[in-house]
């Protein structure tokens, strides 16, 4: 079958590096690094790897000045396209800028710093860190952590805020003059995904969008679900650059790339994969991809060891949330029937927003088997 031209969201287009999205360019694919960002050659050795399988864009996770200042060094190391995750200090921008060619950051996090200063004086500052260091911008929106406001505007509605937040910032940044910018809406659950980013795209058809199913999990569940959402999404001509989120080791990071490049492939050609009518009413374990912010490697074996212990329960309606860090962690297990968030040396383990306690990585399956056992007695009872 030959492949036929995808339609396309008339998006303006934004240069990244040597990279173009949107306008019509061709779809980027995106991972990112999983190493220690102070660990300067492991992560561009990281960086070449994933370049050397297909990667157009290579983010990078800085969360301390520290790691800000090991970008000079990993810049000097690679002429990869790379963007930059400022996580909760936006302001490192400055820091970060002259290394990078993207910035990612997360509406949500400018609340977490300075909370007396106004949202757009620190998106100013974003801007400006770019502006000067011919940077563009990703305004990330995740559904694990909004605008407080925005949440409580919408009690029992997660796309909205997400949505709304994301139209806020794209018009901060108009106001502001600053047009090198895309998009992303994310969200665990691929419906979501879909309408999130389905609600921006009417109301900024203008704006290039990053698609991705975040803690999407592992393979091959993780590819099923966000190939439910690229296809449907990318079918409509909605996106311009994407990422397959995948709890793998760093060895099989490729794997994100590998699918990405298939989805998009098949999209192109019209094979769309069939999906189980009750995909989303069986058991469903997310997992964020492993990044330099995960504390302690056994993460990964976690998340592999927590999927085979659950087999048993697949036919039930659950929820399993594993994540790698206290970025991730604390907010984005909350909607989870069970939740893991990854410590150093223990694991959280969490029934929704109640913290049931901290165990060794060795003693909180046991623990987890428990609270499975229990959840499923008292829906067969219910």
């Amino acid at each position: 079958m030959v492949a036929k031209p995808m339609p396309r969201n008339p998006t303006r287009s934004v240069s990244i590096g040597r990279v173009t999205v949107g306008d019509g360019h061709p779809i980027a694919v995106q991972s990112m690094t999983a190493t220690k960002t102070q660990d300067v050659a492991a992560t561009v050795a990281l960086i070449d790897y994933l370049v050397e399988a297909g990667a157009d864009i290579v983010r990078i996770a800085v969360d301390s000045k520290s790691d800000a200042e090991a970008l000079a060094a990993i810049r000097g190391g690679t002429d990869a396209v790379l963007s930059v995750d400022l996580q909760e200090n936006y302001r490192l921008a400055p820091l970060v800028a002259p290394h990078v060619d993207k910035i990612r950051y997360n509406p949500g996090h400018l609340h977490h710093l300075e909370k007396s200063k106004p949202i757009r004086d620190k998106v100013a500052a974003v801007v400006d860190a770019a502006s000067r260091s011919d940077c563009a911008i990703r305004i990330g929106v995740n559904c694990g952590s909004v605008d407080p406001a925005l949440a409580e505007k919408y009690p029992n509605d997660s796309i909205a805020p997400m949505v709304r937040s994301a139209v806020e910032h794209a018009e901060i940044l108009d106001e502001l003059g600053y047009d090198r910018f895309v998009v992303s809406l994310k969200d665990s659950d691929p419906a979501k995904v879909i309408e999130a980013n389905r609600l921006f795209a009417e109301e900024r058809p203008d704006v290039p969008l990053h698609l991705g199913v975040t803690e999407a999990g592992l393979p091959p569940d993780g590819v099923i679900k966000t190939r439910i959402a690229f296809e449907q999404l990318l079918s409509r001509g909605i996106g311009d650059t994407i990422r397959v989120s995948l709890t793998v080791p760093n060895d099989r990071k490729h794997e994100e790339i590998e699918a990405g490049r298939q989805i998009l492939d098949d999209v192109a050609h019209g094979r769309f994969r069939s999906v189980p009518a009750n995909l989303s009413h069986r058991l469903n374990i997310i997992s964020c991809p492993s990044c330099s912010r995960v504390e302690n490697e056994a993460f990964v074996d976690l998340a592999q060891n927590v999927k085979k212990l659950c087999k048993y329960a697949e036919e039930f309606d659950v929820t399993i949330a594993v994540m790698g860090c206290r970025v991730n962690g604390p907010g984005e297990t909350d909607d989870a029937d069970l939740g893991l968030w990854c410590a150093p040396t223990f694991v959280n383990l969490k029934r929704g927003e109640e913290l049931i306690g901290a165990y060794s990585y060795a003693d909180v399956l046991p623990k987890l088997r428990e609270e499975l056992d229990e959840l499923i007695a008292a829906r067969k009872d219910s």
